[in-house]
C-alpha cells in the first residue's frame, strides 16, 4: 500500500510539474508576443500603421457610436463619390464584430464589446486604443492555438517550440472567419458524428469518399459550365494571377501595381522565417514517416501553402503557420533523439550496477558446500583484465555520447538563439515603422521624425467644407476618410477600375485636359505626395507610370505610357523628360515652386533628392489650380481647384481688345457710302 502510494504521489507530482512548466511557456510565448508588437507603440504613440487598419477603425467607429444594424445597412457616401459604397455587405465583419453583445442571432462584438466592457469598468479608453492593441494580445491565443493544433499532430514537445516559435514569428497575422462559417462547420461536424453512431465506420468511410468525390465533381463541372455560359460572372484577376504569373501584368495592371501581389523572391523565404525554412522539410519527412489522417491533412495544407507563397507575396501569411508546425516537429524530434540516448545510457549503467550487486548478494548468501568450495570467485578489489578492459571501453563510449550530445545542444541552443533575435531585429526595424509616421536618423544616433502625413490630413479637417472632395491616387483613400474626414474619390478597396483610370488619366493629362475630367468629377482638392525634398521613394512620382498603364488600359487613345519615356525607353524627369510628361499635371502638381529650393549648396537649384537628378522644368505657373497647403518637409501637397470663369479661358498670346465693326462702318470709315438704289438720279463719290 505505502509503494502503491508513493507511486501515485510521484506520479501526480510528475503530471504537475509538465503541466507548470507547459504554462510556464505558453505564458511566457504570449508575453513575449505581445511585446515584440509594441516597437512601434513605444517609439512613436499609438498610432494605426498602414492603409486598410484606418478603414477597419473607421467601420468600428460607425459601429460602437450607432448599432450593428446601423453598421449592417452603411451606405458610405464619403467613399467613391459620386458612386458611394454599400460597405455592410461588402466587408467581412469578423474583426469589428465578436462576441458579446449580442444583436441579432449568433452575431458578436470583439472590438466594440472591448470598448463597452473598459468603460462599464470606469477605464475610458477610446477606441483606436483598442484597434491598436487588439492584435497583440490576440497574438497570445495564436501561441495557445498552435500549440494544441500541433500537439494534436504530433505530441506535447512539438506543440510548446511552435507556440513559441509562431509567437515571434515575423508575418503571423489574426484570421478573421465570420460565424456563419462557424457554425456552418459545427453543423457538419455535428451530422457526422451523428452518422458515426447510426452507420458502421468501414461503410461511412466509404460513403464518404464516394461523396466527396461526386460532389466535387459536381460543382466542377457546374462552376465551369456556368462561368463559360455568362451565368454567373468569370473569375476575378487576383486568382487568375495566382495560375498565371504575367496574366495581371498584360490584363489588370492595377493588380500588379500593389507590391502584395508581386512574386516572392528566394531572399525574401529566409528573411521572413530564417531557420524555420531549413527544418520545415525534415518536419514534412517525419510526419511522411509516420502518417495518418491528421497527418495527410497539414502535409496538403504544406504543399499548397509553398506553391501560393511563392506567387504572391502576400500569401506568405499562409505558409509562415504550417512552417512553425513542421519546424517544431523536427526540432522536437532532435531533442527526443539525444534524450532518449541519454536515458538508455542512464538504464544500462543502472541495471548493470543492480546485476553486480546480485551477484555479490547471492555469493553472500549460498551455503558452503564442496562445489562452492571448488569456485574461486574474483574479489571487488581485485579486478580481473577482461573486467578493466570492459570497463574502460564503456567508460570511453559514455564519455564521448556526453560529449557529443553537448555539442549537439549548444548548437541547437545557439541557432534557436539566432532565429529569435532575428525576429526581434526584424519586427523592431523593418515592420515597425508607421507608414504616416516616418523617422530619420542622424550620424549621432538621434532621431528627427517627420510627421507631414498627420499635419496635413488635420489641416484638411479644420480649413475645408465637410462636404470637400479631394482626390488623389487610390493608395492614400483610406486615410483621407480616416484622420481628414472628407470625401475621397478612390481608395484602397479598388473595386472600381475605371473610375481609378479617370484618376490616372487626369493626373497623366495636361493641366487643361485635368480641368475637364476634375470638373466632371466635382472635386475641390488635389492631393499628392512628393519625396523629392527628403528622399522619401514612395512617392506620387514613383508611382506616375502605374497611374499612365490603368489609366491607359480605360482610355489608350488618350494616354499611352512611350510618350512618358525618353527616347531610350527611360523614366526620367530631368532635361531628358519627353515633353508630355513635363507637361503631365502629376509633374506640375509635384514640383510646382520646387525650382525655386537649393537643398544644399552642393545641388543646384530644384535638385530631387529621390530621383537624384534636377528637374526639366523649374519655373512654370498653375492656371486651374492655386496652392493651398505644403506641410514642412513638402511630402504632402494640397492644391485647390479654382472655379470655372464665365468666359472660356484666354492665354496670355490671346489676351487683346478685337474692335468689331459692321460691313456698313468699315464703308463709312473709308469716306464713302453704299451705292444708292436703283432709280436714284444723285450720286455721290
Amino acid at each position: 500500500m505505502l509503494g502503491l502510494a508513493v507511486g501515485g504521489f510521484s506520479s501526480v507530482s510528475t503530471n504537475g510539474r509538465t503541466g507548470l512548466v507547459t504554462f510556464c511557456i505558453l505564458l511566457l510565448a504570449w508575453v513575449v508576443g505581445f511585446i515584440i508588437r509594441l516597437f512601434s507603440v513605444i517609439r512613436f504613440e499609438s498610432v494605426i500603421h498602414e492603409f486598410d487598419p484606418w478603414f477597419n477603425y473607421r467601420a468600428t467607429k460607425q459601429m460602437v457610436e450607432n448599432s450593428f444594424e446601423n453598421f449592417y445597412n452603411w451606405f458610405d457616401s464619403t467613399a467613391w463619390y459620386p458612386l458611394g459604397r454599400i460597405v455592410g455587405g461588402t466587408v467581412y465583419p469578423g474583426l469589428m464584430v465578436t462576441s458579446g453583445l449580442f444583436s441579432i442571432g449568433i452575431y458578436h462584438r470583439t472590438l466594440g464589446f472591448i470598448h463597452y466592457m473598459c468603460h462599464l469598468l470606469s477605464f475610458p479608453v477610446h477606441i483606436r486604443e483598442v484597434c491598436v492593441f487588439l492584435a497583440p494580445v490576440f497574438s497570445g491565443m495564436t501561441a495557445i492555438a498552435t500549440y494544441f493544433f500541433t500537439k494534436e499532430i504530433w505530441n506535447e514537445g512539438a506543440g510548446l517550440f511552435a507556440a513559441c516559435f509562431i509567437a515571434i514569428a515575423i508575418l503571423i497575422i489574426i484570421s478573421n472567419i465570420m460565424v456563419k462559417i462557424t457554425c456552418l462547420y459545427l453543423q457538419v461536424v455535428a451530422f457526422f458524428k451523428y452518422l458515426q453512431t447510426r452507420v458502421p465506420s468501414d461503410t461511412l468511410k466509404q460513403l464518404f469518399t464516394f461523396g466527396a468525390i461526386f460532389s466535387a465533381g459536381v460543382i466542377f463541372v457546374v462552376v465551369v459550365g456556368l462561368t463559360y455560359a455568362g451565368v454567373i460572372a468569370p473569375w476575378s484577376g487576383r486568382f487568375y494571377s495566382l495560375w498565371d504569373t504575367g496574366y495581371a501584368k498584360i490584363h489588370i495592371p492595377i493588380i500588379t501595381s500593389v507590391s502584395e501581389h508581386q512574386p516572392t523572391s528566394w531572399a525574401s523565404f529566409f528573411f521572413d522565417l530564417h531557420v524555420l525554412i531549413a527544418t520545415f522539410p525534415a518536419g514534412v519527412r517525419l510526419c511522411f514517416n509516420n502518417l495518418n489522417d491528421e497527418r495527410v491533412f497539414v502535409i496538403l495544407y504544406a504543399i499548397f501553402a509553398s506553391y501560393f507563397a511563392g506567387v504572391m507575396v502576400r500569401l506568405m501569411l499562409t505558409l509562415t503557420p504550417i512552417v512553425c508546425v513542421f519546424s517544431a516537429i523536427a526540432f522536437s524530434r532532435v531533442f527526443e533523439l539525444f534524450l532518449n540516448e541519454q536515458d538508455n545510457e542512464i538504464n544500462v549503467a543502472t541495471n548493470q550496477s543492480n546485476n553486480e550487486q546480485n551477484s555479490v548478494d547471492k555469493r553472500l548468501y549460498d551455503k558452503p558446500n564442496k562445489a562452492n568450495k571448488k569456485v574461486n570467485y574474483p574479489s571487488q578489489d581485485t579486478p580481473t583484465s577482461t573486467t578493466i578492459g570492459s570497463q574502460s571501453k564503456q567508460q570511453s563510449s559514455g564519455n564521448n555520447g556526453s560529449n557529443m550530445r553537448a555539442v549537439a545542444y549548444v548548437l541547437i541552443i545557439f541557432i534557436l538563439y539566432l532565429f529569435v533575435s532575428h525576429c526581434v531585429w526584424v519586427s523592431s526595424n523593418a515592420y515597425s515603422s508607421p507608414s504616416i509616421v516616418l523617422a530619420s536618423y542622424g550620424k549621432d544616433g538621434s532621431r528627427y521624425i517627420l510627421d507631414d502625413f498627420r499635419e496635413a490630413y488635420f489641416w484638411l479637417w479644420q480649413n475645408t467644407k465637410e462636404n470637400a472632395r479631394v482626390m488623389s491616387w487610390w493608395d492614400y483613400g483610406y486615410q483621407i476618410a480616416g484622420m481628414g474626414n472628407r470625401t475621397t474619390l478612390v481608395d484602397n478597396n479598388t473595386w472600381n477600375n475605371s473610375h481609378i483610370a479617370l484618376v490616372g488619366k487626369a493626373m497623366a493629362s495636361n493641366e487643361s485636359e485635368a480641368y475637364k475630367t476634375i470638373q466632371s468629377l466635382d472635386v475641390d482638392y488635389v492631393l499628392v505626395i512628393f519625396g523629392g525634398y527628403i528622399g522619401y521613394s514612395g512617392d506620387d512620382i514613383n508611382k506616375f507610370l502605374w497611374m499612365v498603364r490603368i489609366g491607359g488600359g480605360e482610355h489608350p487613345n488618350e494616354i499611352r505610357e512611350r510618350d512618358f519615356l525618353t527616347s531610350t525607353g527611360d523614366y526620367r524627369i530631368d532635361k531628358s523628360a519627353s515633353e508630355t510628361m513635363l507637361n503631365c499635371l502629376m509633374y506640375k502638381l509635384s514640383y510646382y515652386r520646387f525650382g525655386e529650393v537649393r537643398l544644399d549648396m552642393r545641388t543646384p537649384l530644384g535638385f530631387d533628392r529621390t530621383r537624384g537628378s534636377e528637374i526639366g522644368r523649374k519655373n512654370f505657373e498653375l492656371d486651374y489650380l492655386e496652392e493651398a497647403f505644403t506641410s514642412k518637409h513638402w511630402l504632402v501637397r494640397i492644391y485647390r481647384v479654382l472655379p470655372p470663369e464665365n468666359l472660356p479661358h484666354l492665354s496670355r498670346t490671346r489676351r487683346r481688345i478685337h474692335h468689331r465693326a459692321s460691313g456698313k462702318s468699315r464703308l463709312n470709315n473709308r469716306g464713302r457710302l453704299n451705292t444708292p438704289s436703283k432709280g436714284s438720279s444723285k450720286h455721290f463719290t
